[in-house]
This record gives structure tokens, C-alpha cells and sequence, in this order.
């Protein structure tokens, strides 16, 4: 396995931290990892110790304002910022693998974030998959939305913690031991970053019937961080034919790293190798094409 980090330049010239997992074999397809709010591109380990030693090249990059890139934590001016990050990063890969299939998969924001990118560019990827996407209610208390709604003109970078508690993300309690003591995590949101959520939320949700790529969801039953319902509700509006939904009895927000991870794995690859079954293989990345 090759690890590469570097930098990308996001919208309006900001330097986004990445990095990339590769398979010393010809790769079958492109998993680019959009993580949520508070994380970072280190927290998908245990995806990458999964998908790359099976032919899978992964991509992730920290968003503004998270792990490694700058910006205030937990802040944007606008969501176009979050949109054009991502296409300046697809951008990037693809300049260098120009034939390999390009999934997105979005977790929790970063499946608002996926969704949003997927509905507005199709044909720039073959496949979404979202995990436990921000689609409905979230776990934040509802004064401090009220508050985040109030300020978001006036002050729009006024921050407060979000309150959600780590316990909420997995069942596992090494990995929640883990997430507390990961010195890139972080828990703020800004007024501005509140609104232009919901706005971008009530957006995917009129326009739902218009997604045109494959879709997987996986949601956890018992995820109290981004409501379940809100994938069901999304799913049903969707006609494009080529879309499942999976439920998993029990588990929580982080799927990746919660009990029993190993069986969301085996559903995700299935429903990959269904999808690329007439990919061509891609030859191993040249490390010097990297920056």
C-alpha cells in the first residue's frame, strides 16, 4: 500500500490537506471519502484497511476548517465553498487517473456535501454511497440552532460547540476512546455554517427525483446524531431505479467504526463489485506524478 499527502487548492486558493491509499495492483475503481463535521481524512483507517489491499485506490481530503486545513473550525461563508472544494479535489485526481470509475461516498455532513455535489454534477461521478447523511433533524440542542439562525447575518462566525456526545458514534468502546483523545477532531459550528446547511438541506430534498447516478444509503437504526428517517424519506424520493437502502438494527452514527463494521463493509463491496463488474482495470498510480 502507497500513502500520499499533500495539498490541493480548494476554492478561492485554499490549500486543503489530503491524502491517498493505494494498491500496488491495477485498482478497479476510485473511493473518494468525505468526512463529517468535526472530523478529518485520518478517520476513515478502517476503510482503507478494508477496500485498498482489494484493488480500491482511496481519496480523502480534510474539509475548510478541519484537521489539517485552514480556516476557522467548524465555519464556512457559504456552502458553495464546501461544493467547490470537492470539485477542485475530483479535479485533482482525476488529472491523474484519468480511466479509473470515481465513487463518492459521503459521511453524515459529508453526505449533505456529496449529495448536493451529485445532484448538481452527475456526470462527473459513477456512484454515491452515504452513510448516516444529514438529511432531517440532528442532534444539536434546538436553542443553539435558534441562536445559530439569529446571528448567522449579524455574526456569522459566531461558534458554540455542538454538543453531540462521542458515545453516539459507536458502540465500540476502544473507538470512542479513540475519537475523544484525536488531537484533529473538533466540535464547533458557526451561525453561518448552521443556515446554509439547512438551506442546502431543503435544496437536496426538492430536487431529489432529479439524482441520476447509483446510489447506496446505509444508516444505522439506532443513530441519534443524523436521524434514520431522514434517509428513508430521501430514498423514497428518488426514481432513478438504480438505488438501495440499507438499515442496520442497532447500530449507531459511525458506521465505519461501530460493532459489527465488518458486515457494512462486506454489504458496500458487494454492491461495488456489482457496479464495476465491467470496469477496466486501472495500472498501478505513479508515485511520480504525486506532489
Amino acid at each position: 500500500m502507497k500513502h500520499i499527502q499533500g495539498r490541493v487548492k480548494g476554492f478561492r486558493g485554499c490549500h486543503l490537506y489530503y491524502q491517498s491509499w493505494l494498491p500496488t495492483q491495477p485498482s478497479q475503481a476510485i473511493i473518494v471519502l468525505v468526512h463529517g463535521i468535526g472530523g478529518h481524512s485520518g478517520v476513515f483507517q478502517n476503510v482503507v484497511e478494508y477496500l485498498v489491499p482489494q484493488g480500491y485506490e482511496v481519496y480523502a481530503f480534510d474539509l475548510r476548517g478541519h484537521g489539517r486545513s485552514p480556516g476557522q473550525r467548524g465555519h464556512i461563508n457559504q456552502w458553495r465553498e464546501f461544493r467547490e472544494d470537492l470539485h477542485s479535489f475530483l479535479q485533482y485526481i482525476r488529472l491523474q487517473r484519468t480511466c479509473c470509475p470515481l465513487i463518492v461516498w459521503g459521511h453524515s455532513l459529508g453526505g449533505t456535501i456529496a449529495l448536493d455535489y451529485a445532484l448538481r454534477s452527475p456526470s462527473e461521478i459513477q456512484g454515491l454511497i452515504l452513510t448516516a447523511p444529514a438529511l432531517s433533524k440532528i442532534k444539536i440542542a434546538r436553542t443553539k440552532l435558534v441562536l445559530g439562525r439569529m446571528l448567522s447575518r449579524t455574526v456569522p462566525r459566531f461558534s458554540l460547540k455542538l454538543g453531540i456526545s462521542t458515545q453516539l458514534g459507536s458502540r465500540d468502546p476502544e473507538m470512542v476512546a479513540a475519537y475523544t483523545q484525536d488531537p484533529l477532531r473538533h466540535e464547533y459550528g458557526s451561525a453561518r455554517l448552521a443556515t446554509e446547511f439547512f438551506t442546502t438541506v431543503r435544496w437536496i430534498q426538492s430536487h431529489a427525483s432529479e439524482l441520476k447516478i447509483p446510489l447506496l444509503i446505509m444508516h444505522g437504526s439506532s443513530d441519534h446524531v443524523t436521524l434514520p428517517e431522514g434517509s428513508r424519506a430521501f430514498f423514497q424520493q428518488v426514481i432513478f431505479p438504480d438505488k438501495e437502502h440499507r438499515e442496520y438494527d442497532g447500530n449507531y452514527h459511525d458506521l465505519y467504526i461501530d460493532n459489527g463494521y465488518e458486515e457494512i463493509f462486506a454489504d458496500l463491496t458487494t454492491w461495488l463489485k456489482q457496479h464495476l463488474d465491467q470496469a477496466e482495470y486501472c495500472q498501478p498510480f505513479d508515485l511520480g506524478l504525486a506532489n
